[in-house]
């Protein structure tokens, strides 16, 4: 045999064609599903994002918070005054009557949670 190719040893560039076809409309089918699956994903992004802005628009800011920490001991520190005095007055009726303090509670519906 001598180094040379016949017509019979050599592909015929026909045969190949159609194989080169149906693999590249698989391509372009797989291309097509995942230009698709992109899309449908920027979509959820985008719809994520904008659902973030709103919750985030919702929040208080940082300086908001610290004001309502503020806010919030401040009324605590008023309860407790008037939470005080409130005890304080019905010791005044207790030691008046000569009743014992957590008579005058329940008396005026006041436990001890209170």
């Amino acid at each position: 045999m001598s180094g040379h190719q016949t017509k019979g040893d050599k592909p015929d560039c026909r045969d190949s064609q159609p194989l080169q076809l149906a693999h590249q409309a698989q391509l372009d089918k797989r291309q097509t599903i995942l230009r698709a699956s992109i899309s449908k994903l920027e979509q959820q992004i985008q719809e994520t994002e904008t659902q973030l802005q709103e919750v985030t628009s919702k929040l208080r800011s940082p300086e908001k918070a610290s004001q309502t920490v503020r806010d919030h001991i401040h009324l605590l520190h008023a309860y407790n005054e008037i939470r005080d005095i409130g005890q304080g007055l019905l010791g005044l009726i207790a030691e008046a009557r000569g009743a014992r303090h957590i008579d005058i509670q329940n008396e005026f519906g006041v436990t001890t949670e209170d």
